[in-house]
């Protein structure tokens, strides 16, 4: 019925063969790991690889970034205990509840805000944005580059999630789409010795912007 041959014993692969593509294939995996991934992801390079290939910089910017923004939130927070937490919470979800449907704007609302950061300073500005929610964006810097990281908070209090990041960039332009109902913008840090401003100009569906810090 079938004409398929069945392999020989002797065509079979023996232990020994088996045992060696595994240990090719694990050192693979292991070299891709130390090379590529733990310094894109970690900047742990402990090749030099890494860095030769340009990944190294990739991670050093998430570390720094990441490190950055929770410093801000924890700057930005104040110190409270559990019952005050949990009213914080629900004041604002209050909020965005009532106080962002109150200032809604038909989409095409449009804004340009202009601000000026000290050496080590670091500013956050958000747009009041529903789930699908769209808006262009476009800002640009005089006096020096910025750190900086484009995310969203939501309004529920969950995970924030990081749509992109960048070091020490004198602009960026684009359209972010809010992935839930909360506050969606930008978190920039001034590295440089000297004064750096920044003008940013959004227009799209968002009911509000607002400066964080």
């Amino acid at each position: 019925m079938y004409n398929t041959d069945l392999p020989t014993r002797a065509e079979l692969p023996t232990t020994r063969q088996l045992l060696r593509s595994t240990a090719i294939a694990v050192a693979a995996a292991a070299t891709l790991l130390v090379t590529v991934v733990l310094p894109a992801e970690y900047a742990i390079d402990p090749t030099g690889v890494g860095r030769t290939l340009g990944l190294t910089s990739m991670g050093e910017i998430k570390a720094q970034l990441a490190q950055e923004s929770e410093a801000n939130r924890k700057e930005i927070a104040p110190p409270s205990n559990g019952p005050e937490k949990r009213s914080g919470l629900f004041g604002r979800a209050f909020a965005y509840l009532f106080v962002s449907e109150a200032h809604a704007q038909p989409a095409g609302k449009a804004d340009e805000l202009s601000l000026t950061l000290a050496p080590a300073e670091g500013v956050e500005v958000k747009l009041g944005m529903k789930a699908g929610a769209r808006a262009n964006y476009s800002w640009t810097t005089s006096g020096g580059g910025l750190n900086y990281d484009l995310h969203g908070s939501p309004a529920s209090g969950g995970a924030e999630k990081s749509y992109k990041k960048g070091r020490n960039e004198a602009g960026d332009q684009g359209i972010v789409t809010a992935a839930f109902d909360g506050s969606h913008g930008w978190f920039w840090r001034n590295r440089t010795s000297s004064p750096v401003s920044i003008t940013l100009k959004v227009k799209g569906e968002y009911s509000e912007i607002k400066r964080m810090k």
